[in-house]
């Protein structure tokens, strides 16, 4: 079955419209690139388009009612949105999700040294990465200190054209050949990752070290000293992020792709927002929630395993006059689009896909009723009959879509949020946009999808029954 390519069909209002929800899409991913920033962005719209804290309701026992707006984070890296619905909650919501978390480096606790009068810091990588991908290239590093007096120092260098960058080294192509003889999964070890970070030696501050040999290191601690007001002992509760230095571009002749880090799964996070602020009065309770961890499966008190999302829950159901029941009927009678990125069938790589089921650039929002590998191994299969509720939703609502699976069977595949949450017996299916060298530094998607994308989730909203 062949799925149209969206390019061919729009009209001139629509190709306006895509290209608008395209540069806001953009505006949030070049500013948002740690799923802190991506939680601290999302709070800071969402209060814009009304949105109120959950627990200032909490604390005043002030009761919820149809068209309020709150939202409720976790530990500044997870955040979930609701907007109640005319009808009780008891009888389910309308949910869309997808996590904010992409593969990079992250530095460790015991991170800086010098070797050679060369300071770095010692990174371990994060989520699924090809090591070899993240070398020679202009780094940036952004996260937090956490200081033993309770203050959180907030980092963000190499993003600013005034900025300096950082990078790992490369081995020269002239003396390379026993390196290039290994496969290419060690041709970089995950010890080799490490941060070029300064190369002039400065005295320190004491009167040892002034009478000692100069330091880079002893320039980098100056540095952040100065700059931040932290020392040494501060890595040791620092959450530091490494990821690619520089905002996404516009790819093609025809701009019709974005380049971009963290598309995966920032590409379904933000059109998902957008969806959620224009939608208003639903019928049912609509929800949006944007999660941490699921590049490492989900796990720890911000991933989709943690029980703040059933939490919540229950809280927004309390203060819509239901009880703890009706928190169980609530999660069973939901029905969700688990967001995640789909691979993008890619001609350089055409053996590596199973062409009848692949998803394509332009031909719209991915429908994955199962993901998996090797036999649906850890997916979440949707039920037939709710496929046909989404495609009936989708018709409805001009909305482009495709079906795919990740990849030929037996040749890898993937995973999303959507088994955690069918755990509740609700209706889950995996969607999202399809990606071009997913989990490199740099990926790459479709305007058009983008669009389709957001369209569907907007039309799932508002007349998803």
């Amino acid at each position: 079955m062949e799925r149209k390519n969206m390019w061919e069909g729009y009209s001139e209002a629509e190709l306006k419209e895509l290209e608008a929800v395209n540069a806001r899409y953009r505006e949030c991913l070049d500013v948002a690139k740690t799923e802190r920033e991506c939680v601290k962005l999302t709070r800071r719209l969402a209060e814009e388009q009304g949105y109120q804290n959950l627990k200032t309701f909490i604390e005043n026992g002030t009761s919820l009612k149809a068209g309020d707006k709150v939202y409720a984070e976790c530990m500044g890296k997870t955040i979930v949105l609701f907007q109640i619905g005319k009808e009780p909650m008891e009888k389910g919501m309308n949910i869309l999700g997808a996590h904010v978390d992409s593969p990079r480096l992250d530095v460790k606790q015991n991170p800086l040294y010098e070797d050679s009068q060369l300071a770095y810091l010692d990174t371990h990588y994060y989520g699924g990465i090809k090591k070899y991908q993240w070398v020679t290239i202009p780094l940036a590093l952004h996260g937090v200190f956490a200081k033993k007096d309770g203050t959180v120092q907030e980092v963000s260098i190499g993003e600013k054209k005034e900025d300096p960058v950082f990078v790992i080294s490369d081995l020269l192509i002239h003396i390379s050949q026993e390196q290039l003889e290994k496969k290419a999964s060690v041709v970089i070890e995950g010890e080799g990752l490490d941060l070029l970070i300064g190369s002039k030696p400065v005295l320190g501050d004491s009167r040892e070290e002034k009478e000692a040999k100069a330091s880079v290191k002893n320039m980098v601690l100056d540095y952040l000293k100065k700059e931040y007001g932290v020392d040494e002992e501060d890595f040791l509760s620092a959450e530091l992020e490494v990821v690619p230095a520089g905002e996404s571009r516009e790819c093609g002749l025809d701009r019709s792709m974005i380049l971009g880090y963290g598309q995966d799964d920032r590409v379904c996070a933000f059109p998902s927002l957008f969806a959620m602020f224009e939608t208003e009065e639903p019928e049912k309770t609509t929800c949006c929630i944007l999660v941490d961890k699921e590049e490492i499966g989900s796990v720890g008190a911000t991933g989709m395993h943690s029980r703040f999302f059933e939490d919540t829950v229950a809280e927004v159901v309390a203060l819509t006059g239901g009880n703890a029941l009706h928190v169980r009927r609530a999660l069973g009678n939901s029905a969700m689009l688990s967001s995640d990125v789909s691979a993008a069938f890619d001609p350089l790589y055409a053996d590596a896909f199973e062409k009848k089921n692949s998803a394509y650039f332009g031909k719209g929002i991915v429908l994955n009723k199962y993901t998996g590998s090797r036999g649906k191994n850890n997916a979440s299969d949707a039920s037939a009959e709710y496929l046909a509720q989404v495609r009936h939703v989708f018709d409805e609502n001009g909305v482009g879509f495709q079906t795919a699976e990740m990849g030929r069977i037996d040749l890898g595949g993937g995973g999303t949020i959507a088994y955690i949450m069918a755990n509740y017996g609700m209706r889950v299916l995996d969607s999202g946009v399809a990606v071009m060298s997913m989990h490199a530094p740099w990926e790459l998607t479709s305007k058009a999808d983008i669009y389709e994308s957001y369209k569907a989730y907007r039309a799932f909203l508002k007349d998803m029954r």
